[in-house]
């Protein structure tokens, strides 16, 4: 098993709660960019789509048809689960930092962490193949983005980065994924 995915649930989960303590209760200068950013050019609200519900269960429903269909029964169950982990650890962390914007918590974000989760599980059915990883990591910048330019903080979207990706990996850890996979024997047949 990789070293980064063993390290790095608890180093992510480290930089949530010190950007969370840093951050605080309101809005930081970055965030104040930001905010301002989106309502200059409120085009940037179309970024909204990639953390759509809609288009994160759409995602999620493909990937976990694909890990079931190449029977991959461990990665399988842990790809069912992810989304509801996500949702529920947000809500946890939310409650926990108690930031608000507006009359909502905020930190981390909820969509964002849900939608790197989704895209970390499309990475793993995918075998971490380098398109994969790089399309995975875009599509996750966007959707920060998108939140960061309309709902949320910038920094309530990065703490969802640190979020979403320490739960992706310890997604892979609990999936007992190696660097061997899909590319080789899958059972480990051959020694």
């Amino acid at each position: 098993m990789s070293t980064v995915v063993r390290w790095w649930p608890g180093a992510g989960l480290l930089g949530l709660v010190v950007l969370g303590l840093a951050v605080g209760k309101g809005s930081t200068p970055l965030d104040d960019h930001f905010r301002e950013a989106g309502e200059v050019h409120p085009e940037l609200g179309r970024l909204l789509v990639f953390t759509d519900g809609r288009v994160s269960f759409s995602v999620w429903a493909v990937v976990l048809a694909v890990a079931l269909w190449r029977r991959r029964r461990r990665l399988s169950a842990v790809v069912a689960v992810s989304p509801f982990v996500a949702v529920l650890t947000a809500r946890l962390a939310k409650r926990a930092f108690g930031r608000f914007r507006g009359d909502a918590l905020a930190y981390p974000s909820g969509h964002t962490t849900l939608a790197v989760v989704v895209l970390g599980m499309a990475v793993l059915v995918a075998g971490m193949a380098a398109w994969a990883v790089v399309s995975a990591a875009v599509v996750a910048v966007f959707a920060a983005l998108g939140q960061a330019f309309t709902y949320h903080y910038f920094t309530d979207a990065v703490g969802a980065l640190f979020l979403g990706t320490a739960l992706v990996a310890a997604a892979a850890w609990a999936a007992k994924l190696d660097r061997c996979q899909p590319s080789c024997d899958l059972r480990h047949r051959g020694g």
